[in-house]
């Protein structure tokens, strides 16, 4: 969400989202760890031993936790769940190998895309310019929803230990070591999302379900998800009518009334958003149009938990439209339309020619008019890619649009891209 404000306001949510704490849920048994990672951790303590759900983001932060849980109790780890398969949330495992843990998640509930594989490059490079890899730490406010990960930071790297246990069932009971925890497949932001129950503590942990922000519903790095999916999975949270809910992201929410309205409010801007824009779908409307009328309510975006500082409202429309209705915006002009380079030079002739727009650009970046200025400059390197003037423009508009961008990745995304048009013309 482009806003003149976004870059503070992103560094104040950043400030406040996900302190370094250790908060006791409930009193020697359950704790929650917040900070010291990208991702969340909870560790339970049995008769014997230790349930750990998350591990951290590197190998260095899982010994860390180590430690950190040695603190509390003295007994070993010997069961992990993997609330998911994202990296920052078991990057850390292997600081736990030496005691030979068990290690629980939930298999996908429906099967990846065959041959991802082959997109394996552009999606990798696109996950770095999301989180900011590669960029100064003076350049990062935020990954995210935390701290940037250890692989970042030269703080480790990720140590993945593949799981010992897996389950297709929708719901499995588990009594380990004195601890009973109901496990649940509850797709969402992943497809292999599950939650944790403790029945005797009224304690849920989330996953990635619910963090205090806006949803990734759509990733820039080239990751969707589906949303009438994740509504289901948010009903279902609601329905325990938990007294502490967990996260793997942001603070910890106590008190099962607290839960229940922020749950409730979390599930009906999604609910909202998914709604009205098969509403404007159903009546013709095109992506472009979609993503700029759909918002959310008044009451829901003025909540401090659903910011757009992570995933971004008009990102989810355009992704809800394609899994609704495919890439096809239904104006027939688009079915087969120019080739992009052809098209340019046709435009760029209309205009004046090269002089004329490069003339423009150059207009545009001084009024901070910085999307127009991008748009120009590929339409000149649609015809010229090796135009050094046009991509210096484009990088420099990159850079005046990133301190709007409330949301970490896609500001990440503007300054890595900058960062790489500038290498390239050195």
């Amino acid at each position: 969400m482009l806003r003149p404000d976004g870059e503070r306001r992103l560094a104040a949510f950043a400030s406040t989202a996900y302190p370094r704490q250790v908060t006791e849920i409930v009193p020697g048994l359950v704790y929650h760890v917040m900070g010291y990672g990208h991702s969340n951790a909870t560790f339970i303590i049995g008769d014997t031993s230790v349930v750990l759900i998350d591990t951290l983001d590197s190998d260095e932060r899982g010994h860390s936790l180590k430690a950190l849980i040695a603190t509390h109790t003295a007994k070993p780890v010997k069961t992990i769940v993997y609330t998911h398969g994202h990296p920052d949330h078991r990057g850390g495992a292997g600081a736990f190998v030496d005691t030979h843990p068990e290690i629980i998640a939930f298999d996908p509930v429906r099967p990846p895309l065959g041959r991802m594989e082959a997109a394996g490059d552009i999606l990798e490079r696109r996950g770095i310019r999301q989180f900011g890899y590669e960029l100064n730490h003076d350049d990062v406010i935020t990954q995210g929803l935390g701290p940037r990960e250890g692989r970042a930071v030269g703080q480790g790297r990720y140590a993945f230990v593949a799981p010992t246990t897996t389950y297709r069932a929708e719901t499995v009971v588990r009594h380990l070591d004195g601890v009973t925890l109901e496990l649940a497949a509850a797709p969402g932001e992943t497809d292999d999302q599950c939650l944790i129950w403790l029945p005797d503590h009224q304690v849920l942990c989330c996953g990635d379900n619910f963090y205090a922000c806006w949803p990734n519903v759509y990733a820039v790095r080239g990751s969707h998800r589906d949303a009438h999916t994740w509504v289901e999975s948010l009903n279902r949270l609601i329905a325990y009518r938990a007294e502490y809910l967990l996260p793997g992201h942001t603070h910890p929410i106590i008190g099962q009334a607290s839960v229940e309205e922020i749950l409730t409010n979390y599930r009906d801007a999604i609910d909202h958003v998914l709604n009205e824009t098969l509403k404007g779908i159903n009546r013709g409307m095109t992506p472009d149009e979609l993503a700029e009328a759909v918002t959310m309510p008044a009451r829901l975006a003025a909540l401090p938990y659903l910011g757009e500082f992570y995933g971004n409202v008009a990102w989810a429309v355009r992704s809800i439209f394609s899994d609704y209705v495919g890439w096809f915006d239904g104006n027939p002009t688009h079915l087969n339309p120019l080739p992009v380079k052809g098209r340019a030079e046709r435009t760029i002739v209309l205009m004046g020619g090269v002089g004329s727009v490069m003339a423009a650009i150059r207009q545009a970046l001084q009024e901070n008019d910085a999307q127009w200025a991008l748009e120009l400059a590929d339409l000149v390197t649609a015809v010229d890619p090796d135009n050094r003037q046009a991509r210096q423009y484009k990088a420099q508009g990159l850079r005046l649009l990133a301190p709007q961008e409330t949301s970490a990745g896609g500001r990440n995304y503007y300054l890595a891209c900058a960062q790489e048009l500038s290498q390239q013309l050195q």
